[in-house]
C-alpha cells in the first residue's frame, strides 16, 4: 500500500538521487494535495479506479527524467515505429508469415483474405521501455489497443501543476484525438470496448471527451451493437440508430474473432468502408511472436534487434532448466501471461510444460533482463516508461512502477515529468 507523507507539499527543488539511473523520484505531495489530484482524476479525467482494494493505483509523487534522456529514448521510439510499420506491411502481404504469429484461426482467415484492409483514421502505438543492468531495453509494443491515456495526459498534467520547473513529456490523448478528428472532422465516432471492463471504459470515455472538445459527436458502445451493410458501419443502440463516420476500437482483435460471424466483425479489419482505428495490421506487431519473423523480411529491424531481448520459439531453447528465460503467450496483454518457470509451483510447472509442448505456436521464450529498481518515497520500485507514437510522431509517455520486476495490471500509475538539463 502506498503511504503518503504528512509534510506540506514542497516546492520542487531536486529529485531523490539514485546512482546511475536515468530516472529519479520526486518528492511526494501531502495527503491533502494528493487527495485533490485524485478527486479531479476521477471527476475530470475518467480515472474511475484510483484505488483497487488496498492498492492505490496512482502514485503521490512523479518520476523525473532529464530532457536529454527523454530525447534519446524518444528517437529510439521513432525508429521502432518506422521499423514496425515497414515490417507489418511486408508480413500482411505474405499469409504464410501471418500464420506464424499464433493468432486465432478465425482471425488468421480474415487477415489472409484478399479483401482490401478497412481504412484507418490514424495509428497509435506505445513502446514499453525498462532500464536494466544493460541499459534501456523494451519488453513489447502495445500496438493493437494501447491504453493509459487518462493517466499519461490528464493525471500527469495535474501532477505537473504541483512541481514548478517540471513539464509532462507530451499529451498523447490530445494528439490521438487530433489525428482522429482530422480524419473525420465533426464526424460521429463510436468508441468500442468490452462490457464489464472498467479500465477499458475509462479509456474510451476520456477519449470521447477529448473528441467532443474538437466538435466531434461520440457514442460509447460494444462491438455487438455495430451492424455492417455493404461495408458501412451502423450503430444499433437504444440511444442512436444510424450510420457512423469512424470507430475507435478499444477491443482487442483476437476478441473480435470470438464474435459470431453474423455480426460482420471481419469488416473491422478487412472489407469495411467506415474508418476504424487501429488498423488490422496492428495485430501483427501485437503478437509476441512478431520477432520470430524478422529473419524472413527485407526490413533489417536494427533498433528492434538492439533493444528487445532475444526472443525464440520455446521448442529451441532450454527454458525448462535455464533461469535466463521466461515464457509469454503470443497474445500476452498487460503482463497477464508472463511465466517465470522457476517461480511456478511443481504442478503449475508441469501444466505449463505440457501446454507449451502441445501448442508451441502460441508461445515464445524470451531472455530475461534484470531491471534496475529505483529508490522512491515508498521504497524500491521497478519502473516502465511507455512511449506513445501517433502516426509516427512522438506523443508522450505513460509511466508505471511496481515492487515486482514484472510490470503488470497491478502496477501503480505514476506521472513522468521532464527536467531541463541545466
Amino acid at each position: 500500500m502506498t503511504m503518503l507523507s504528512n509534510r506540506p507539499p514542497p516546492a520542487y527543488s531536486s529529485p531523490m538521487e539514485t546512482e546511475d539511473l536515468p530516472v529519479s523520484a520526486g518528492p511526494q505531495l501531502s495527503p491533502a494535495a494528493f487527495s485533490t489530484v485524485r478527486r479531479r482524476a476521477v471527476l475530470e479525467g475518467c480515472k474511475w479506479d484510483p484505488q483497487v482494494g488496498d492498492i492505490i493505483a496512482l502514485a503521490p509523487f512523479p518520476l523525473v527524467m532529464k530532457r536529454s534522456v527523454w530525447r534519446r529514448i524518444a528517437r529510439q521510439a521513432e525508429h521502432l515505429a518506422a521499423e514496425t510499420v515497414a515490417a507489418e506491411e511486408e508480413i500482411i502481404a505474405r499469409p504464410v508469415l501471418v500464420k506464424k504469429l499464433g493468432l486465432p484461426l478465425a482471425l488468421l482467415n480474415v487477415l489472409a483474405a484478399r479483401k482490401p484492409m478497412t481504412p484507418a483514421p490514424g495509428r497509435v502505438m506505445r513502446f514499453d521501455f525498462h532500464y536494466t543492468t544493460d541499459g534501456w531495453r523494451i519488453s513489447e509494443v502495445n500496438s493493437d489497443v494501447p491504453g493509459g491515456f487518462t493517466e499519461a495526459s490528464h493525471f500527469t498534467a495535474m501532477m505537473a501543476e504541483n512541481y514548478p520547473g517540471l513539464r509532462p513529456a507530451g499529451d498523447p490523448a490530445r494528439m490521438w484525438s487530433d489525428a482522429l478528428a482530422d480524419a473525420a472532422p465533426e464526424g460521429l465516432f463510436v468508441m468500442l470496448s468490452a462490457p464489464g471492463y472498467m479500465e477499458d471504459h475509462q479509456v474510451i470515455a476520456y477519449l470521447a471527451r477529448t473528441l467532443r472538445e474538437r466538435r466531434c459527436k461520440t457514442h460509447l458502445a460494444n462491438p455487438r451493437q455495430i451492424r455492417w451493410l455493404d461495408g458501412v458501419a451502423y450503430l444499433n443502440a437504444t440511444w442512436y440508430r444510424g450510420p457512423v463516420d469512424a470507430i475507435v476500437r478499444f477491443y482487442q482483435a483476437e476478441w473480435l474473432a470470438r464474435l459470431p460471424a453474423k455480426t460482420g466483425w471481419a469488416n473491422f479489419l478487412r472489407g469495411g468502408k467506415t474508418l476504424v482505428a487501429n488498423p488490422a495490421s496492428a495485430i501483427i506487431s501485437e503478437s509476441k511472436r512478431f520477432p520470430l519473423l524478422w529473419d524472413r523480411l527485407c526490413s533489417a529491424m536494427p533498433t528492434w534487434r538492439a533493444l528487445l531481448p532475444e526472443t525464440c520459439d520455446p521448442r529451441y531453447v532450454p527454458w525448462e532448466r535455464d533461469s535466463q528465460w521466461l515464457l509469454k503467450r503470443s497474445m500476452c496483454n498487460t503482463g497477464d501471461s508472463i511465466l517465470i518457470p522457476e517461480r511456478l509451483t511443481p504442478t503449475s510447472r508441469l501444466r505449463t510444460k505440457l501446454t507449451v509442448r502441445m501448442w508451441p505456436g502460441a508461445w515464445v521464450a524470451q531472455r530475461r533482463f534484470e531491471s534496475m529498481p529505483l529508490s522512491t518515497p515508498v521504497g524500491p520500485r521497478h519502473f516502465c516508461i511507455g512511449v506513445y507514437m501517433v502516426n509516427g510522431s512522438l506523443a508522450g509517455a505513460y509511466a508505471r512502477m511496481s515492487e515486482k520486476r514484472v510490470i503488470d495490471f497491478e502496477a501503480t500509475d505514476v506521472a513522468l515529468l521532464l527536467q531541463d538539463d541545466d
